[in-house]
Order: C-alpha cells, then structure tokens, then sequence
C-alpha cells in the first residue's frame, strides 16, 4: 500500500516541507555549538587622531600633502584616508587655544566635515597626566563639596556644548584627578565621587555620548578599573606608548583581554604613536630619539616601521571581543614653527607626515 499519492496537493507538498524544516531544527539544536568571537565590522571602529594643535598650526600657512604629493587641507587628507574621529584635548582656563570656546569651534567644524568627537577633559589649566593632576586655578581653594559642584556644572556644560560621540572623564588619571582631594591612594572614596558627579553630568546633558575612563599603560590596570568599579561608565582606554609602558604587545593584548573580561567595557586604544625617523625637523628636543626607545627589530624607526606598529595596534585592538579603536597621538606635530624653533614640536618625529608633510603610509591603517 503507497503511503503517499502518485501526485502531491499544494498542500501536501507545504506539509512535508515543514516536516524537513522542523527535523532540520532538532537536529542542529542538538549539536554542540561554540559561541562564536564577535569582531567589531570595521567601520564602526573609532580610527582617531589626536590633533588638538592643528587650529595653531593651520595658522602657520604651511602647504601639506596627500600620499600622491598633491597639496590639500589636512583635515581633507584625513578624511580621505578613513580617519573617522578627532580627539580633542581640553583645558579648563589656560593661556593657550584649548579652552572651552575655541574647542567648541573646532568641533563644529569637525563634526561638519562628518567626523565623530572624541573630548579628552584634563580637569586642569594644563597636561593632566599620572604625574600631573593639577586643579584648576578658579577650583583651587574650594572645599570638597564645592569642588563637586564645579566640576558637575563644568562637565555638564561642556558635554551640553559639544554633544561628543566618547568624554573621557580625565586624563591618564592613573593617581587620581584634582589633586589632592582627588587622590587615588590618599582619598580614594572622594576620587571615586568625583568620577560619579562628572558620569552623571554627562548623562543628564549628553545621553548618547560613550563615557570612558582613561588610564596609562598597563602595569596595574585591573586593579585601578577595580578600584573604579562603581562608577557608571562604557569604555576602558587606555594609553600604550613603549618608551613608558614596555615592549610587550604580547602582554598588551593580554591585559585588554583580562580587562574586557572582568569589567564588561569596551576597550580602546586611546594614545599610541610610532616614530618614522629618529632625525629631527627642528631645534626642539625629540621625546623619541634613540634605539633603546624602540621594538626591535619588528619595528625600526622608518616609514614602513611605523606603519606595521600602528597595524599592530589596530590587529590587537580587533583580537579583543569588545575593542571599539584607537587613537593616534600628535597626529599633526610636524616642526610648524620653523626649523630652528626651540620652542616648537618635540613629536615631528612620530606625525603622520614626514618632514616635507606629506602624508605617510601609516595612514592606510585609518582605512575602513
């Protein structure tokens, strides 16, 4: 006796093909699957540079240049070649172009070019670093309440302004920020307030922007994501030069690893920089000017160095399940004021453009 007829209904024909789609489905349910790693798609990848000195030095009328050698506006040879983010340094009241209305400016312009904004707040008159937490001058003789106030009304102000796509609550605040009252090992609980009162400031004025938490190096990073487990906040950045923070990428990536799996943040790369040379432009001492500064052999101080260690930087940062990017320190540091400046820029060595500023091949990292 034949089970089904020599011709199938419309019908019949759906049921049996619902039959196989069902059997199908218990049959991969049942297989053991392993979670797959997420790799962030490159084009949302915050591929920044830092140019926070370029409204000075556009002012200096020097030609720059595209890879081909053709003459055209920095920021256009950054676009172009798929930089999607500037970082932009903030000082609180200083003597100097990085104050709130000129980088409110600056943004603008940035953000009509298409560019997202990435704002590094130093809470200071000036660098703000793990070796320097200085309080601003208008801040420096408040009382501890006071000082929380400021700071809420000045974050909140700022991230009202500038609306930017990631603030960082500090910079390289390793021992703290607004010292002393900030002080990480001597008043960890007000430190810990005082990064609670700027996060909710951010949130209450600026909601889609990502709050990050800024650290330098790697040495003793779990414990002070630890120690700031409390505060509300999405990215863990941090900065990774050799010279201060060794020469291990090894351990780099397995630091971020440890971090994105204990802290649940993502992670990026918020300072790293590579010297091209080891020459100078100008009279200014170099920060970088020796072998025993560098990654050898792997990366030697050349062009195409260069360009392998910031592709390193971009395949770690993608090694990490919730790496977001990174970020090119003194992108535009090139010996704008002159060659024999002794005042002028002690990075020529590690821009993105050579010493006739024309771009260099580090920037096909920036490529989506």
């Amino acid at each position: 006796m034949k089970i089904w007829p020599k011709k199938l209904s419309f019908y019949s024909l759906q049921y049996v093909v619902l039959l196989v789609v069902i059997a199908s489905f218990m049959l991969n349910s049942c297989k053991k699957t392993t979670k797959p790693v997420v790799e962030i798609p490159a084009d949302t990848m915050f591929r920044g540079v830092d140019i926070s000195e370029w409204p000075q030095i556009a002012t200096a009328g020097i030609a720059f240049y595209n890879s081909n050698g053709v003459v055209q506006n920095m920021l256009d040879i950054l676009k172009n070649s798929g930089v999607n983010t500037v970082r932009l340094r903030l000082w609180h009241a200083p003597d100097n172009p990085y104050d709130t209305e000129n980088m409110v400016a600056f943004a603008a312009q940035l953000r009509n070019m298409g560019f997202k904004i990435w704002l590094s707040v130093h809470y200071s008159d000036t660098w703000a670093d793990p070796g320097n937490q200085q309080k601003p001058a208008a801040w420096s003789q408040m009382n501890f309440e006071d000082l929380r106030y400021s700071l809420f009304q000045y974050t909140s102000d700022i991230a009202l302004r500038i609306q930017p796509d990631i603030m960082q609550i500090g910079n390289e605040i390793n021992n703290g920020l607004l010292m002393p009252d900030g002080n990480r090992y001597t008043n960890k609980d007000q430190f810990v307030e005082l990064l609670q009162t700027a996060s909710s400031a951010i949130r209450q004025s600026s909601s889609d922007t990502k709050i990050m938490v800024h650290y330098a190096g790697i040495s003793g990073a779990e414990d002070f994501f630890s120690d700031v487990n409390t505060v509300d906040y999405d990215q863990i950045g941090l900065s990774y030069y050799p010279l201060w923070h060794g020469k291990d990428i090894g351990l780099l990536r397995q630091t971020m690893q440890t971090l994105e799996s204990r802290f649940s943040k993502e992670i990026l790369l918020a300072e790293i920089a590579y010297p091209f040379t080891l020459d100078w432009n100008d009279y200014t001492n170099n920060i970088v000017g020796t072998e025993q500064q560098l990654i050898l052999p792997a990366y030697p101080a050349s062009p195409a160095g260069q360009k392998d260690f910031v592709g390193k930087m971009r395949e770690t940062v993608k090694s990490v399940q919730n790496g977001m990017g990174f970020c090119y320190w003194g992108a535009a540091l090139v010996a704008w004021k002159g060659p024999t400046s002794t005042d002028g820029s002690p990075w020529e060595n590690q821009a993105i453009f050579d010493f006739s500023n024309k771009a260099l091949p580090v920037l096909e990292n920036f490529n989506p």
